[in-house]
């Protein structure tokens, strides 16, 4: 798939897509009634949906305290 910069697109078209971004609704390019293309901005996940899709983690974490005292400990 070819891909280009918004900023190499004519500036009608900018603003097109710069349309169906904000509204979220897809815009139909037609030519003489018959549908040519679709400007459709793509849906981002949340962070909450992306991190639902992970695996979870099998493996033991270092200590990364051992050897550390505790703050009540510590004479400054």
């Amino acid at each position: 798939m070819t891909q280009i910069t918004i900023s190499e697109l004519p500036q009608t078209l900018q603003t097109l897509i710069n349309q169906a971004k904000k509204t979220g609704e897809p815009l139909t390019i037609i030519e003489n009634g018959i549908p040519l293309a679709i400007i459709s901005p793509i849906k981002k996940k949340s962070l909450l949906q992306t991190l639902s899709t992970l695996e979870p983690l099998d493996e033991e974490f270092a200590d990364v305290d051992a050897g550390i005292l505790p703050l009540d400990e510590i004479e400054l």
